[in-house]
């Protein structure tokens, strides 16, 4: 009976074992097999974003009721990576635990950090594309093209420690939703343990590297066609702007305040 409504949810302890023997695996995947599911795992954000949007996009909605209702459109992008399988450089950083673990090396951890997070700007950018040119910002009289130059420009404006500080706070909701998730046994298990800390690090604000590889160049194409006016700010240096401190946040706030924390509560052996 425990098994048919998923009561018998691993022990955060199991969680920390699981963890640690998936970051080894993660980091031992083969080059083209990394590539592909981070491609795939870009895009699946950018999912996310473009469900959030359309809910923003909605001016008869509260601004709460938007953000909430947003942030739990958004958790689709999670749902995909984790259920679908995929490779998000943001769940990624609980490789973290596996290196302190000395289950892999500085190398392998580095390595598939950066590989994982350029194949996601693929597959964001590549869904950015596919989405500018089906037309679908024109939905709702134009309402979502303007949303995404709004979205893109408040995000190119950050100063660089509130979009650091946004990504460490956002980056360890993602990574609680990864570990909750790994508590489940059966994929409705899953989607109630992603979708809490997720529709709550949108509903909040805070800045997911990933997400914004998907907003702010679709933000950028809608500006080059002059469908809506996008604020100067949304440029590539803009959003380069964005993503270096938002990355690095990402990366303390996974890494850090996750990993490293959990592996000394449950992994550390004593001296």
């Amino acid at each position: 009976m425990a098994d048919i409504f998923g009561f018998d949810a691993f022990s955060p302890k199991q969680i920390a074992e699981k963890v640690d023997s998936i970051g080894v695996v993660k980091a031992r995947l083969p080059l083209l097999s990394m590539v592909m599911l981070g491609i795939l795992a870009g895009a699946f954000i950018g999912l996310g974003g473009l469900y959030f949007t359309l809910v923003k996009s909605d001016a008869e909605l509260g601004f709460a009721m938007q953000q909430v209702l947003g942030g739990v459109t958004f958790s689709l992008g999670l749902l995909l990576v984790i259920v679908a399988g995929a490779e998000l450089f943001t769940g990624n950083n609980l490789l973290a635990m596996a290196w302190a673990d000395n289950k892999i090396t500085t190398s392998e951890l580095l390595i598939n950090w950066a590989v994982v997070c350029a194949a996601n700007l693929v597959g964001a950018v590549g869904l950015a594309v596919l989405v500018f040119l089906s037309g679908h910002t024109t939905m709702n009289d134009g309402a979502i093209a303007a949303m995404y130059a709004k979205i893109a420009a408040a995000k190119c404006e950050l100063p660089f420690w509130s979009a650091f500080f946004r990504g460490l706070l956002c980056n360890v909701l993602v990574c609680m939703a990864v570990w909750m998730a790994l508590a489940g046994r059966s994929v409705i298990d899953k989607a109630v343990a992603i979708v809490f800390p997720i529709s709550a690090f949108v509903a909040a604000g805070f800045e997911h590297s990933i997400a914004n590889m998907y907003f702010i160049p679709l933000a950028m194409l809608l500006k080059l066609s002059g469908t809506v006016d996008v604020a100067d700010s949304v440029t590539l240096l803009g959003f380069v702007g964005n993503l270096i401190p938002v990355i690095l946040g990402n990366l303390v706030g996974g890494s850090v305040m996750v990993g490293l924390v959990y592996h000394i509560i449950y992994l550390r052996k004593d001296p």
